[in-house]
């Protein structure tokens, strides 16, 4: 069976304010490394964070896959690990922050699911290090950034 590592940072410079995502990903049997980023107008850190590991599951063509997620984001992890998301789904996503990405998460992460891991930010992890400067470097080119729509939907009252 094939294995995947995934590596994800999310960043936002102020919160909110413009942000980005950064991911490493790894065959770990072909010895093949990507790398992807993204920034963002204006957006949140949580939102990237949860943004990076979507984008990440996204990517994979095949499966079965032996995927593990390495994440800093105690949000992220926990939601899965804790099984935060089965209670907020029987709830309708009643208070919930950042729904229209966790129901994209669930799409992807049905089609492709992982394992996931956190891993303490800026601890000298190699793989976590590069992901925070692939997203602090995609929330400070402004050239590139997108509209992350639902959240400046949101705030504007649109819904």
């Amino acid at each position: 069976m094939d294995v995947v590592h995934i590596y994800t940072d999310g960043s936002s410079r102020g919160n909110p304010g413009p942000g980005g995502y950064g991911i490493v990903m790894m065959d770990v049997n072909k010895k093949i490394k990507k790398e992807f980023s993204q920034g963002y107008r204006k957006t949140t850190n949580n939102r990237m964070e949860l943004l990076a590991v979507i984008v990440a599951l996204e990517k994979i063509k095949k499966q079965p896959v032996d995927i593990t997620v390495f994440s800093d984001s105690k949000y992220v992890c926990d939601a899965v690990n804790k099984k935060w998301i089965d209670g907020w789904i029987r709830r309708q996503w009643k208070n919930v922050k950042n729904p229209d990405l966790w129901k994209r998460f669930i799409r992807a992460y049905n089609r492709a699911p992982a394992k996931f891991q956190w891993v303490k930010g800026h601890n000298n992890n190699p793989m976590n290090e590069r992901c925070d400067q692939l997203a602090v470097d995609a929330a400070l080119n402004k050239s590139t950034h997108l509209i992350d729509e639902g959240f400046e939907q949101k705030e504007e009252g649109l819904f």
